[in-house]
């Protein structure tokens, strides 16, 4: 993304909060109908430019957005408006006709639903309109209008107004990569957010299937810039620098596949909307997102939604919550009625037979003492193949939330594949501790933390994933749990213990609770004249306590 379209970007989020438009959550979504509107017109002139050419009639894709009568609709039409007429026609007209046409364009009507244009200065949205009217978003290339909402979605990045906040992005690359999905595979986020875990998910299928790949430092471009240097060079410079890797996925034979593949779900409208306009500008737009609460019997959920089954699950839910008991799923295999409990139930429950599931969950889940907690690692220890715990540092997602978390990754069996609880409690479990992340734990600037590309233990944690991976899950890195390390020895990164272990500590995933021990260094100094020292100074004890005893009889 090159400099004048950041500057865009930056004077309408200026222009915006100016306005009094001051919820990063809120310009974000006001600002995605409107790109919407425009992406739609210009779709609709390439409809007319292939109906022109081919002739062909207006059903399928070649059918028109805006029939005759619906024309003035057309973003063409009322861009030049200004004032109350602009501000009206939009809000008491536009939106409106968007939300009707759920037979025409179902997907469409559900993006419009209940939108309600909160840019209330008819002064303050001409502005914006010019703005994105001056973007031609059809000459820019997938990876660049991706980028366009990626740079917008930084501003919620530095806000926690509504409880909104993102996944950082060096978590998410690490745990995208660990599951490694591909073309084909269902991909899961039953609370998708801005869709984050999608969109990265999506990068790296699209990156598979490139024959040109470009790398990236997770700090983006302008971190790059500023150095004044090539991704080669700050490698060089940094051993510990995370990347990650883009393509145009040009050998992937069939978009829609791809498209159809993915699927999210979350309780608010506003992220619903917000998540499916990023995935628009990354290509998407045919993804299966929908506004509901996976966690409730009365939430939105189809019958199709409970039974569908995932190849691929990738989510960071909200922990704090609690649901009445009346309205929690009956098919969760928990009765808490704990958010953190309920939606790695969900996973659990939604992964398909093969499939791989990567989870941040808070690290009380992992050592809570509940029957609750305990039963619910029990069935994810016993049932499944839980191939990693991930400990995080307590500054991951500083300055909104302390609390330390951790990642679960785990796979369900294929089918038919159960095996008796003696073989199974051999099985290993590998945990990692990840103490630098890239990021300052301490400091906050500008709303988020500094930059540290040489603290970073997420590179070798890949490292080590990919040799663990490579053994088929056989060999885990690292030294076995209760193994005592010589003195001097450095402090173990990585570990591993067997289920049956975990199973005689209360099915505890804490990896604290399996590290192993550095034996203390033994003195340098000569244990005889150690030993004289110390009778030494028992003599002087002794005869002090002596003189004293003599003292107090002579007073008596």
């Amino acid at each position: 993304m090159n400099q004048d379209l950041r500057r865009k970007l930056n004077r309408i989020t200026d222009i915006l909060w100016a306005g009094g438009v001051t919820n990063p959550v809120t310009y974000i979504e006001q600002i995605s109908y409107l790109i919407y509107l425009k992406l739609l017109d210009e779709e609709e002139n390439n409809r007319e430019l292939k109906l022109r050419l081919t002739g062909e009639q207006t059903n399928g894709n070649s059918r028109l957005l805006y029939p005759k009568q619906a024309e003035r609709f057309r973003w063409a039409k009322w861009r030049f408006k200004s004032g109350t007429d602009l501000r009206d026609f939009v809000r008491d007209h536009v939106f409106p006709y968007m939300a009707s046409l759920v037979k025409e364009e179902p997907q469409i009507a559900e993006y419009f639903r209940d939108a309600v244009l909160e840019i209330v200065d008819p002064n303050v949205l001409k502005q914006v309109v010019d703005e994105i009217d001056s973007i031609e978003f059809a000459k820019l290339g997938t990876d660049v209008k991706g980028d366009i909402f990626e740079y917008l979605l930084t501003h919620l990045g530095q806000s926690a107004l509504n409880g909104q906040f993102r996944t950082p992005h060096q978590i998410r690359a690490m745990m995208v990569e660990m599951v490694d999905p591909d073309l084909g595979d269902t991909i899961y986020d039953p609370a998708c957010g801005t869709g984050g875990f999608l969109i990265d998910a999506v990068e790296y299928i699209l990156a598979k299937y490139s024959t040109e790949v470009q790398e990236l430092s997770i700090y983006g471009e302008e971190w790059l810039e500023k150095r004044n240097q090539t991704i080669a060079e700050a490698k060089k410079d940094i051993p510990a620098l995370q990347t990650y890797k883009k393509g145009p996925g040009e050998k992937i034979p069939d978009w829609g596949i791809l498209e159809k593949s993915i699927y999210g779900i979350d309780v608010s409208r506003q992220m619903m909307r917000i998540a499916m306009m990023n995935l628009v500008l990354h290509g998407i737009r045919q993804a299966n997102v929908k506004r509901a609460n996976t966690l409730s019997d009365m939430g939105g959920l189809t019958e199709d939604d409970l039974r569908r089954r995932y190849k691929v699950i990738l989510s960071n839910p909200p922990f704090a919550g609690v649901l009445p008991k009346e309205s929690i799923r009956k098919d969760l295999p928990t009765n808490s009625k704990k958010s953190e409990l309920l939606f790695l139930g969900v996973m659990m429950e939604a992964l398909a037979s093969g499939g791989h599931c990567a989870v941040v969950v808070p690290e009380g889940l992992l050592f809570g003492s509940t029957s609750a907690h305990t039963e619910l690692r029990r069935k994810l220890v016993e049932d499944f193949d839980l191939l990693a715990v991930v400990s995080l540092p307590a500054g991951v997602f500083k300055p909104y939330a302390g609390v330390k978390t951790g990642v679960l990754i785990f796979r369900k069996p294929l089918a038919g594949g159960d095996k008796d609880k003696k073989t199974k409690h051999k099985e290993k479990v590998w945990f990692y501790e990840v103490r630098a992340d890239g990021f300052d734990p301490d400091k906050i600037t500008g709303g988020g933390r500094p930059e540290t590309p040489e603290r970073n233990d997420i590179p070798d944690l890949l490292v080590h994933w990919k040799n663990y991976k490579n053994s088929k899950f056989t060999k885990p890195p690292g030294v076995e749990a209760g193994s005592l390390l010589p003195a001097g020895a450095e402090e173990p990164r990585c570990w591993w213990t067997n289920i049956k272990a975990v199973a005689e500590n209360d099915y505890n995933l804490a990896a604290g609770r399996y590290k192993p021990q550095i034996a203390e260094k033994t003195p340098d100094d000569d244990p005889t004249q150690l030993i004289l020292e110390t009778l030494a100074v028992e003599r002087d004890i002794t005869a002090g306590l002596e003189k004293l005893l003599q003292e107090v009889e002579a007073v008596e």
